[in-house]
């Protein structure tokens, strides 16, 4: 399994129906909104082989209300 993370910028006012239907899908494994450019970080993890772009495309960025989102793939746990 890869481990992920995504973070997701989302319209003025959808940051919480966007977080109540990522946890309605069932992909994320934590879920934390933060400060700064992004409102919500979600960690989730992808089987091995799949593509992950369009695993996010498919099952994250069709949710309404989002507007942006910056992927970063990890490579080792320390």
């Amino acid at each position: 399994m890869k481990c992920v993370f995504v973070q997701i910028r989302c319209k003025p006012g959808e940051t919480y129906r966007v977080a109540d239907e990522l946890y309605k899908r069932e992909v994320a494994s934590e879920l934390y909104s933060t400060s700064g450019d992004y409102d919500l970080l979600m960690k989730l993890y992808i089987e091995d082989g799949k593509d992950i772009g369009k695993f996010i495309n498919d099952n994250v960025l069709d949710i309404p209300g989002i507007s942006r989102s910056l992927t970063t793939l990890t490579f080792k746990a320390f």
